[in-house]
């Protein structure tokens, strides 16, 4: 069932995909209508599930689940994953990329690099240890909204920075 964001606990759980790419404004439309159409669907053991789905920064997919209401686990968090690759294959996207860092370029604008060429990137100056970078590994709507999008420095890509 989907559900206002404003309205989901701060315990909700939350999956973020990241896109290899930025969404065209016809995907952003075409891709948000999806995806809800999902969430409102949704169900676990024969149970609705409290959700909300949306896209980020033309770049993000992110989903969730109250799972005070209702657990979500096997079937239900399969039908999820199903989705996603349902959408990179339609829209010749890759959410799976795990070697990709997304950063903030301007509020509205993310760019991203290969996880490799993160000290060339900091020894150019395209960022430094200000630069907002995402981190997908959040699991709640509370993680989401305080430890998402943070500077480089607060993030794990830090440690592996030469200083």
């Amino acid at each position: 069932m989907l559900t206002p964001y404003h309205i989901l606990p701060p315990t909700t759980k939350v999956w973020v995909y990241q896109a290899n790419r930025s969404f065209t404004q016809d995907e952003v439309w075409e891709i948000s209508d999806i995806i809800e159409n999902f969430v409102d669907r949704w169900q676990s053991h024969s149970r609705d599930v409290k959700g909300f789905g949306s896209l980020y920064y033309r770049r993000f997919l992110i989903l969730m689940a109250d799972e005070d209401a209702c657990d979500v686990s096997g079937c239900s968090i399969d039908s999820s994953v199903k989705l996603v690759k349902e959408l990179e294959q339609a829209y010749d996207l890759d959410f799976f990329d795990r070697m990709k860092v997304c950063y903030k370029i301007t509020n509205d604008l993310i760019g991203s690099f290969s996880f490799n060429k993160l000290n060339e990137m900091l020894e150019t100056g395209k960022i430094n240890d200000e630069t907002i970078v995402f981190n997908n590994l959040v699991t709640t709507k509370q993680e989401l909204e305080t430890n998402w999008a943070i500077p480089l420095k607060d993030s794990a890509f830090a440690k592996f920075a030469l200083k």
